[in-house]
This record gives structure tokens, sequence and C-alpha cells, in this order.
């Protein structure tokens, strides 16, 4: 392994090149992340998974970027053109990028003017003006280089100029600087086209719009992208043109004096204005783009996770309610574990959305018959109304019955999926909808992952962004949480143990054909037994996997079949008879000479306290109602509890129990400046918010996690800090650190909801 590159990873990531050097090892290895980062932390000294993605990913570019210096350097050795300046500066690239732009001076290319006009002959011509002579008559040496593509001088004076204009934009350190000062100073605009079609002015805030580069939000650069595909809107550059095209003219002469240069300037603004600036443009517009897609993406990959690591509810049986006005609302009572108990079909809702009572007896009906403790009712049409008709039941007949708001996107989808249809064959899609609609409320994590992350309805402009690299991100956010939460062996669904380190899809299959033709598994050693799971495999899903009551106390546990024998040393030399002493001691003494390192020996505690702990144990659960609020009880003041459904770039859209999520802006979420809402939210948090405005024409409610008070104070402190320093004391850039975003109204969150999501987010 190339030493060079693992210590610059190191650096970056500010750990010792050691634990990179091993990291890789173990991958090389054939080792998973997951495995890597809970059974390996006593040999990487405790490596997460993101650091170890990041070393993976981080690696494969650095060797793709040094396999590439070393492509380019061979093909302009061939040319006959590498010089030592070359070379160090190739060699000297930290990105695939600056690579290219070296080269491209170097790179065949066909079909440009200047290819057209050194294939014509005329090199030497555009050499001889590049050495800037002092005396000479440019339009006689021309005639030198006339043939039967050149007719004149002058066309011979042109195709020079061609190759200097190209010269001119291949000049990657030309290109570099040019490229950093319209970043720096440069002004991206907007302008609405003349026959653009966008009748509920989803992009009104870009039909008239200047904002510079350096400023521009990431939300805003995906929302121009997809306004510009669309055809709504016209996106240019504005920069001091006439600056750079002088300091590029400066960089050719180095102030001499010359008999060519009216010729020169005229090739150099020439190789600026149709070849440089519009490909720094594009560039800029591609890099831009590509830090929106990247920031999207990990936005959409933490809203997953935290979405995928919500607890479960355990122990309870449920109703899932799929809400609906024509098609009736659809009903399935499922037991504490998932098992579907019964399904039915309900109409509660005449034409005015009014409830009909038949309706609501055969509802209390079914949570009477089974006991029913909680009811999910499915967030979509129809959903407060069938809230209503819940709440309204729990009330008059004083159930013990509690019920909770559920996200159904992508409910549907799962609905008409193979093993969907394969589970339930006799079931109407409609009513499988339901089932999961309960199971995700019952146990989020094994119903989620079997649908399409991008089609669960935590992301930002989803559908804008790269397939590949959003896949592979959630996918590694999926991979995260199941292997923390871990699977048991004798219910995991295939959808599942796909997911587990070490399986695939073909294995996980195979588990469960074993487990249908041999019964439940009753220890992890019976996964030897299982086709295609090697002992390879076995080493990498063993400590994924539990089992519950089976022949081994520890395959209960996280603790990994390599480690057993040291658990029963732990527990023999402390004393411990039995898993699940949550008082247990371990005294150093007792511990220190067993031969343990530290990390494994901590797990090992931990798991002999709370065997069957659950990562997700951690995180707050659904808020539980049993009445209904409505949006005409909201009042500016009101301090309310709510479920963070969604944090998006602008803000978070939580759900309080009204008919519409409400919004909370960036602005409104702290008493300091902060980046992104993600630094104070994330999906599935349970917060107290505080009613700023309500919108009920609109359905719109705005949000705040600061009480009225605390942000008049904050405004106020930072009043009181702009009055002692002087407006003009500071800087921009201090102001903006130490300045809260000014607060923003109804109306701009408005328009900033609609340039996100159209009419729904």
């Amino acid at each position: 392994m190339n030493e060079e590159i693992i210590r610059s990873i190191a650096e970056q990531l500010k750990v010792s090149p050691s634990q990179v050097q091993v990291t890789l090892n173990l991958l090389e290895e054939g080792a998973t992340v997951p495995f890597i980062a809970r059974y390996r932390k006593d040999q990487t000294h405790g490596l997460d998974e993101e650091q170890i993605l990041v070393i993976e990913k981080q690696y494969k570019y650095e060797l793709n970027l040094k396999e590439r210096k070393e492509a380019v350097l061979n093909l302009i050795e061939q040319q006959g053109k590498l010089t030592d300046e070359i070379r160090d500066s190739i060699l000297a690239c930290k990105k695939l990028s600056e690579v290219e732009d070296l080269y491209k001076p170097y790179k065949q290319k066909k079909k440009t003017r200047a290819a057209v006009a050194i294939k014509n002959g005329l090199q030497p011509l555009a050499d001889w003006i590049l050495t800037l002579p002092e005396e000479g008559d440019l339009s006689a040496v021309a005639e030198g280089y006339l043939n039967e593509e050149v007719k004149t001088p002058a066309d011979a004076i042109q195709g020079a100029k061609d190759i200097i204009a190209e010269n001119v934009s291949d000049n990657a350190k030309l290109r570099w600087s040019f490229k950093d000062t319209i970043m720096k100073s440069g002004v991206l605009v907007t302008k609405k086209k003349k026959d653009a079609v966008d009748e509920k002015h989803v992009y009104e805030m870009y039909y008239e719009r200047s904002e510079k580069i350096s400023q521009i939000a990431n939300h805003r650069i995906m929302a121009i992208d997809r306004a510009e595909k669309e055809k709504v809107i016209s996106v240019s550059f504005s920069y001091d043109n006439e600056y750079l095209e002088n300091e590029a003219y400066r960089a050719y002469v180095h102030e001499a004096t010359t008999v060519v240069a009216d010729t020169l300037k005229e090739a150099v603004v020439d190789g600026c204005e149709r070849l440089l600036f519009p490909s720094i443009e594009n560039e800029i517009r591609s890099d831009l783009s590509d830090r929106a897609h990247t920031s999207s993406i990990e936005v959409f990959s933490m809203n997953l996770e935290k979405l995928l690591s919500q607890p479960p509810l355990k122990g309870r049986i449920v109703l899932g309610f799929d809400p609906g006005y024509a098609n009736g609302c659809k009903l399935a009572v499922l037991d504490d574990t998932g098992k579907m108990l019964t399904v039915d079909k309900v109409y509660p809702f005449n034409r005015k959305g009014e409830i009909l009572p038949e309706a609501g007896r055969k509802v209390l009906a079914l949570i009477k018959k089974y006991g029913v403790q909680i009811v999910a009712i499915g967030n979509g049409t129809a959903s407060r109304e069938s809230e209503k008709l819940i709440a309204d039941l729990i009330r008059e007949n004083q159930l013990d019955v509690e019920y909770a708001i559920v996200s159904e996107a992508g409910a549907s989808i799962w609905s008409a999926q193979e093993e969907a249809r394969k589970e339930f064959p006799d079931l109407a899609v409609e009513l499988r909808s339901a089932v999961s609609i309960g199971r995700r409320l019952l146990d989020p994590l094994p119903e989620l992952i079997k649908i399409d992350p991008k089609s669960i309805g935590v992301g930002q402009y989803q559908h804008d962004l790269p397939e590949k690299a959003l896949n592979e991100r959630l996918d590694e956010a999926v991979m995260k949480v199941v292997n923390r939460v871990g699977a048991d062996l004798n219910t995991a669904s295939p959808e599942l143990l796909t997911h587990i380190s070490g399986l695939n899809a073909g294995i996980a299959k195979e588990i469960v054909n074993y487990r249908n033709e041999n019964g439940r598994f009753t220890n992890r050693d019976q996964l030897l037994k299982v086709k295609k799971l090697g002992p390879k495999a076995f080493t990498q899903c063993a400590g994924f996997l539990r089992i519950m009551d089976g022949e081994e106390p520890l395959d209960a546990t996280n603790i990994h079949p390599e480690s057993y024998d040291a658990a029963r040393k732990v527990m023999a030399a402390c004393g411990i008879t039995s898993l699940g002493t949550p008082d247990a001691q371990f005294p150093e003494e007792k511990v220190r000479d067993l031969g343990i390192d530290a990390y494994t020996l901590k797990d090992i505690e931990d798991a002999i306290r709370t065997p069957l702990r659950d990562y997700r144990d951690q995180f707050e659960g659904a808020i539980l109602r049993s009445d209904v609020l409505e949006l005409s009880d909201l009042k500016p003041g009101d301090q309310l509890s709510g479920t963070v459904r969604n944090v998006v770039d602008f803000g978070a859209f939580v759900d309080i129990g009204v008919h519409e999520d409400g919004l909370v802006h960036i602005t409104h979420m702290s008493m300091k400046r902060i980046k992104h809402p993600s630094e104070v939210l994330s999906v599935g948090d349970i917060v107290t918010v505080y009613v700023l405005e309500v919108d009920e024409a609109k359905g719109r409610v705005a949000l705040s996690l600061l009480p009225k008070q605390k942000l008049e104070e904050r405004d106020a402190a930072f009043a009181a800090n702009r009055a002692r320093s002087g407006r003009h004391g500071k800087n921009r850039n201090d102001r903006r650190r130490e300045e809260p975003a000014k607060p923003v109204t109804m109306e701009d969150a408005t328009a900033r909801l609609l340039e996100r999501f159209g009419n729904k987010h």
C-alpha cells in the first residue's frame, strides 16, 4: 500500500497512519465496515463506520489520482514535451480535475479552430507571436505560411490567433486564478424567460435575482438548476470581464513592448470570451451543483438514518389505519410481533367529510375484540378526519387507547411489490398498505427497509440528485442502522437479513429457507449449515444475528462467538453467574490479567449488564395522542410537543397534530447563528415548539424552538453588541458570524417551501 496516501488520509481524519493502515488491511481481507467498526476496535483504536468509509473511499480516490498522474505524464512524455516543471506541477495536484487542467494543452483535439490552424501549419507563426518580437512585420512573416488551405496573410494571422486563443483557455494556472476570482467576487443572475410557464409561481423568487456566487445556499442552487431545466429562467454570470482579460494579456506580455501587441491582445480577449470564460462558468455551475448534491445527499442520509433509528413500540396490539374518502379506510389489526390478525374496510365519511356513525361502531368493535392498544393512522388523504374519528371513539367510550400519526410514504409502493404479494397473496393492495402503516409504528426498521429509501419522504430535491451517489450513501445509512440494531435470526425478513454484515440477498434467502425447512435456529453455529454461508461470511455476520431463548445465552447478545471464551472468563473472574445483571461490577484487579483488550472488555461488560439492549432505545419514540388538535385551536405563543418529520436546508417540518406539519425556520432554532438545521434537529426528535404565526386560510403554521421572549433577547443582544462595536467596526464576515440571520415572515417561509416542494413538502 502507498504510504504517502496513507499519511495523507491520516492527516485529513486526524488519526494515526497505523489506524488507516490496519483499516485498509482489514478491508482488503474482506472484512465489512460494520464488522470492523464493532469487532476490530482493538486494531483500529475505535474508528467508527463513517471514518472507515472515508478511509475506504479516499484511498480508492487517491489511487485513481496517482494512476491518472502517471498516465498523463506518460502521454505528455510520448509527445516529447515533458519538462521538470510540468512533472512537478502534475505530481503536486490534489484533485483529478487539476491533473486534467494541466493535461489540456497536450490533449489531442478534434475540429477546433486551433486544431485546424495547427493542421494547416500555423503553429510556428503562433509561437513567433508569443516570443513578443520587438521588430518585424507580422503580415510579411505571415506570407511565409500561405498554402492551399491558407490563402492570405490575414488567414494565416487569424489561424495563429486561434491557436493562441486556445492556449489561453488551456492555461491551467490562468484558469485556476480566474475561477477563484469569479467564485469570490462574481454574481449569479437569474431572469424569467419570455415564454416561461410557471403557473403556480414556484420559482417566482428567481424571476429577477442576483446573488454573489460565494453566498448561494445549496438549496437555492438546486432550485435554480431545476427552474433552468424546466425552462422557466435563464442563468448567467456577472463579473469584471475586462479586468480579467487585461490580467490574461499581462500574463502573456510580461510588460514587454512588442510589434504584435494588438494582435496578441485580440487573440487573448478572444480566448477569454469565446473559450475560457464559458468553460470556467460551466465548471463553476458544475461545482456548485456537485456541492449542492453532496450536501443534499448527506442531509437525506442523515434523515434516513434517524428515521430508521426510531425505537419500536414493543408489546402492543396495533390497528393500522390507512385513511381515504371514496375508497374507504383500510384497517389491519396486528399482534405485538407484527403478525396480521385481521383486516377490514370502512367508509366513515360522506361527501362533505362528515363522520358516519355506523363506520365508527365497526372500528370500535375491532378495537374491543382484539384488545387494540394503539392506532397507527397514515398521514395521507383524510388523515385528520380519521384522527377525529379515532379521538371521538376514545373519548366517548373511555377507551384505554392512544393513537399516532405515521408517515405512509412508500407504503403503497411496498404493497404492490413481489414480497408483499408473497406474504399476503389473498389481500388487496390497499389492505396491505394498512399492514405496513401498523408495522411502521410497531417496529419501524424492518418495515421501512423494504421500501426504496427515495420513496420514504425525508429528502429534498431527491429526484434531481445523481442516482448512483444517492443510492450508495443511502445504502450506507441503512447498513449502519441495521447492523447497530442487529436482527433476530428467527424472525428477520429476507430484506432485513440482506443488510446484515457479510450477507447478501442470496444468502439471506437461504437462511429463511433453512428456517422454514428445519425450524428455528437454536444456536449461531447452525449458520454454518446454511447453503452459501461459509466460514468467512459466518465471521462477518454472526455477531449481528441474535437468537432469543436458544441453547447458548450469549447468542442473544452482540458478543461475537470469537469472544465467548473471553466473556466466560470475565463472568467467572467477577463471580457473575448469569447475563442481565444491571449492577454487575468488574474490578480492574480481577479482569486486568485476562488478556482481553479494553474495547472488547467494555463490550462484554455492557452485554453482561444489558444483554438485550436495543441501540434504538436511546432515541425518543412516537408521540402518542388521545385527542385531536385543530388549526383553529392554535394561537401565537402556544407551547406544543411535536415530532420532527423532515430536516431540510432551510428548516424542519414538525408534526404538531394538525393537518399540515408546521415549519421551524432555521432562524428560529437557536440563540446563535447556525449553518444548518441538522446542528439542532434530527428526524424523529420529539421537540417543544412555540407557535409564531397561524395562517388558517393556507393551512400553515410557523413555529419556533425558542419562545418569543428568547427571540427578543437574542435580537436585543445582537443590537447591543452592534452598538458597542459599531456597524462598520468589523468586516462583513465578522458581523455575519455574530449576527443571527434575519427572522423571516410567514410569506418568506412559504416562498421557500414552494421553491422546494411545490404545493406540498
